[in-house]
């Protein structure tokens, strides 16, 4: 053995080795509890860190994007609801201030008591939730609170999977740190369904009750509110008893969580309710005109059918639900016990250019073409008095002779002919004024006086008052021969109607989101198309229509009030184009398949026009068109046009352009002065200012 070498130390026998089993039990077991403890508390601290890192996750995440369907309305220009469109689901979104506080109670009593204490999950709610369904060894009570309620239906499906409880508890407790509790409220009662596809409280108020969620009464609340849990159980419509039975446990539960009284719940439990009717959806009011805002706001105004049908928008119109009525009940009227003739109106505010009506045919259910806006129909005569304005501006007067016969016309620097014919072949064979021209509607005058001022001006100058369909510079045009819609026609008369100044057609005042932000406001453009003096000049003429003798004078009866317009008849066609001060209309009556109608039916547009304007204005005192400045009326001779006096008999008041009213008389001497220094023949010179005076005075 070397001298490093150490013999090693044996345990003498009186220091024996310690062995494992020495240790003494109690200890044992502290060591192995202070493991466990420290395992555990590891675990439980991890389990904290982790949580709380989720926790901070969360709170960092958005929400999944969802968009809540909403009930888009169109209203008239009362305010009054026209339409309303949904996909699938009808829904009005209201803050929680527009909802009866009665209806959040009872809400909460029977769906979440513990709403606004608990953090998206109710623990207690669970755990009693699941000794209850162990001891029925059956799911018989469930434990989802209103947050994870509208977390389902929101961003999940309601599939009854593990999966979907887990994700559906996430984005519940996400809800409840991103969001107030009254806002997750909110948007519950908004989300919530009621049966008969009507989500959100708003709509199910108006449903079962007539009235805003606001209003609701405490009875009204515990009914509606008991709904959810079974639509097709609770529903009133479905079940009144049941419903009934429903009101009372609600009641009931509101008692038990403070919300109200004993007395105040059997009170409500004895209160009878009125339930509305459940009824279909009602038709719209004016389907034409909704089709037609609808195509505007989708085509022109960047709305998006989605948009249209569910995002909750509000278009406020220019229609007068009123007028509309009376269109309706008056076309149908005038077309009762004549099958497929149809017939189309359009009126306008000359003042605005608003458009107050629309039909587009007899019948929307049978047939959704909407004839008001078709450029298929020629508008025949009603179509001359923009040749005569045209004409006014160019020398013509309404004195300018033009004899009324078989004419022969030779145009394109004689290289075409062409041969209009009058009505039944009637001619005067003797000269006729415009006046005359256009109370009889004499295709010759016309045709005359389009070759003379030149085709192509018409058609520049129909284009300024908004006629936009396809016109050609041929003879023809002066007889209406290429076709254009009511709408174009009442706008382009409603310009006449003010004074020259042409409005843009409008049917969309403005256009609001839900949240009520503006996305469309109207800017309609407006031009002086016409000098005030000759629309003036025109309406005056065209007032003849109306009175004996005119195509017009059928409904001078019914007609009460100053009005001028325009009749039009072809073969398949009939028009009656007229106004007011107040309203420009256009009506037409024909068959779709281009089918001949009868003298009788040609007759229908002028009873369908009066009808529609004597009634809507019934409200409406009667009103002279007012008289421009550089307007001249003086009395003239009718056969030969010159100024009137006492030698020539019948004399006429006539309106000129100032400046081109006669200078001569039709005798070839001047008038008599009277005692008072006027004229015999009545008139106060070449001025005619007592006719101004009067008009002047019935105007103020």
């Amino acid at each position: 053995m070397s001298e490093n070498e150490k013999p090693r130390q044996q345990p003498s026998e009186t220091q024996p080795a310690r062995q494992k089993d020495d240790i003494p039990a109690s200890m044992r077991w502290m060591r192995r509890i202070k493991k466990t403890f420290s395992f555990f508390f590891t675990c439980s601290l991890l389990l904290l860190i982790g949580a709380a890192v989720f926790l901070v996750y969360l709170r960092s995440q958005t929400l999944p994007v969802t968009k809540t369907m909403q009930t888009s309305q169109m209203y008239d220009v009362h305010g009054e609801v026209i339409d309303t469109f949904y996909s699938g689901q009808n829904r009005q979104v209201v803050s929680l201030n527009d909802i009866s506080p009665y209806l959040i109670h009872a809400t909460l009593a029977v769906e979440d008591q513990q709403f606004y204490k608990h953090f998206g999950v109710d623990v207690k709610a669970v755990a009693r939730a699941a000794i209850v369904n162990v001891q029925a060894m059956a799911k018989v009570q469930g434990a989802g609170t209103i947050t994870q309620q509208l977390a389902r239906n929101l961003y999940l499906t309601h599939d009854r999977t593990w999966t979907r409880k887990i994700k559906e508890t996430v984005y519940a407790v996400q809800m409840e740190m991103q969001l107030s509790k009254d806002d997750i409220l909110a948007d519950y009662l908004n989300q919530i369904y009621y049966g008969h596809s009507t989500y959100g409280i708003e709509t199910a108020s108006e449903l079962f009750f007539g009235k805003h969620a606001s209003e609701l009464t405490l009875a009204e609340s515990a009914m509606i509110a008991g709904v959810p849990k079974g639509p097709r159980y609770y529903s009133p419509y479905y079940d009144l008893q049941n419903a009934m039975d429903r009101q009372k446990i609600v009641l009931q539960t509101m008692v038990n969580s403070g919300f109200i009284t004993q007395s105040a719940a059997d009170a409500a439990a004895k209160e009878k309710l009125t339930i509305q009717p459940l009824t279909k959806k009602k038709p719209s009011a004016a389907p034409y005109f909704r089709d037609y805002v609808r195509n505007l706001a989708t085509e022109k105004l960047g709305i998006t059918e989605e948009q249209f049908d569910e995002g909750g928008i509000r278009i406020y119109t220019t229609l007068d639900k009123n007028a509309q009525q009376i269109a309706e009940n008056v076309i149908t009227k005038q077309l009762d016990g004549k099958p497929d003739l149809q017939a189309a109106l359009v009126a306008v505010d000359p003042r605005t250019g608003e458009i107050k009506a629309m039909v587009g045919g007899r019948d929307y259910t049978e047939n959704q073409f909407n004839r008001a806006l078709s450029n298929t129909r020629q508008p025949g005569s009603s179509f001359k008095p923009f040749v005569y304005m045209v004409a006014l501006m160019n020398g013509f007067t309404p004195v300018s002779m033009v004899k009324s016969e078989p004419t022969v016309f030779t145009y394109d620097e004689g290289r075409q002919q062409y041969t209009p014919r009058n009505f039944n072949d009637q001619y005067t064979n003797g000269n006729i004024d415009m006046r005359q021209a256009i109370s009889k509607s004499d295709n010759i005058y016309a045709v005359h006086t389009i070759l003379q001022v030149g085709p192509q001006k018409v058609i520049d100058f129909a284009r300024k008052l908004g006629i936009a369909s396809p016109m050609k510079p041929l003879p023809s045009l002066a007889l209406g021969s290429f076709p254009v819609s009511p709408l174009e026609m009442a706008s382009a008369f409603s310009s006449i109607a003010n004074q020259g100044l042409h409005h843009e057609p409008t049917a969309i005042l403005r256009i609001e989101d839900a949240n009520g932000r503006i996305l469309y406001e109207a800017t309609p453009a407006e031009e002086q198309v016409i000098p005030p003096a000759v629309a003036y000049v025109m309406t005056n003429l065209m007032e003849s229509v109306f009175e004996e003798g005119g195509t017009g004078n059928r409904v001078a009866s019914t007609i009460k009030r100053p009005i001028a317009g325009k009749t039009g008849t072809t073969d398949t066609d009939a028009w009656l184009v007229g106004f007011t001060p107040e309203l420009s209309t256009a009506v037409w009556v024909g068959y779709d398949k281009s089918r001949d109608i009868s003298t009788v039916e040609s007759h229908l547009a002028s009873p369908i026009f009066a009808d529609f304007t004597e009634q809507t204005l019934d409200a409406i005192p009667p009103k002279l068109f007012p008289i421009p400045e550089g307007v001249s009326t003086v009395y003239i001779d009718p056969v030969s046009g010159k100024l009137s006096n006492e030698d020539c008999p019948n004399a006429k008041v006539e309106a000129f352009l100032a400046g081109t009213e006669p200078t001569t008389y039709c005798t070839g001497k001047p008038a008599k002065p009277d005692a008072a220094g006027g004229q015999k023949d009545g008139s106060k010179g070449a001025n005619g200012s007592w006719w101004n005076d009067l008009k002047r005075w019935w105007n103020d």
